[in-house]
């Protein structure tokens, strides 16, 4: 969504992750997606990706000074605590442990913070759009989509809001947008990314 906001085009490569070729291993040791090469260097964590991106180019003011540290810190609050409990969630029958609904539990006091601060605004840290929403939006997404049902009747309205919004997006939908697998040899395909509105 960000090479997309940004204006960034680049030559895509869908790969399938039970089936890595030796083309993304060659320049991702992690063999993790996304990863992006650059001429000289790989960037392979999406934070990363992200703040390249608007480094390039940031028209609508994604990255602002005085939401800096807010937006620094509620990444690294969903990258790291969120982000243990959302996994457990998803793929709970490998934490035998505990049941799932306990690792909704750990996953929803995030969510909670997350409604409390939409209930100010439309979006996570104002009312326009903000790297923080980009950034935590994949991992909400994939958290609602665990149990729609359970979701969509969950004390979350104005998560449930943002989550709509976001995914009605046309950034969304364009990046979304199914890609042919890439097999070595196939000629890459331009994800064009022209300037849409947010």
């Amino acid at each position: 969504m960000t090479l997309a906001y940004a204006s960034i085009t680049v030559d895509l490569r869908e790969v399938f992750l039970a089936d890595k070729p030796s083309a993304m291993l060659d320049i991702s040791r992690k063999g993790t997606v996304p990863v992006l090469e650059l001429e000289g260097s790989i960037i392979d964590e999406s934070i990363e990706i992200i703040n390249w991106a608007l480094q390039q180019s940031d028209p609508d003011g994604w990255i602002k000074a005085e939401l800096h540290n807010d937006a620094t810190q509620l990444i690294a609050e969903n990258d790291k605590d969120f982000k243990y409990w959302l996994d457990k969630y998803k793929y709970w029958d490998r934490f035998p442990d505990r049941s799932q609904h306990f690792y909704r539990s750990g996953a929803e006091q995030f969510v909670a913070r997350l409604e409390s601060l939409l209930a100010e605004n439309n979006c996570l840290l104002g009312t326009q759009l903000n790297v923080a929403d980009i950034a935590i939006f994949p991992f909400i997404r994939q958290f609602a989509f665990v149990d729609k049902l359970w979701f969509d009747s969950a004390p979350y309205p104005n998560v449930q809001r943002w989550l709509e919004c976001l995914l009605a997006s046309s950034l969304f939908v364009q990046s979304m947008h199914k890609q042919p697998l890439w097999r070595p040899g196939d000629p890459c395909r331009k994800f064009p990314a022209p300037r849409l509105a947010s």
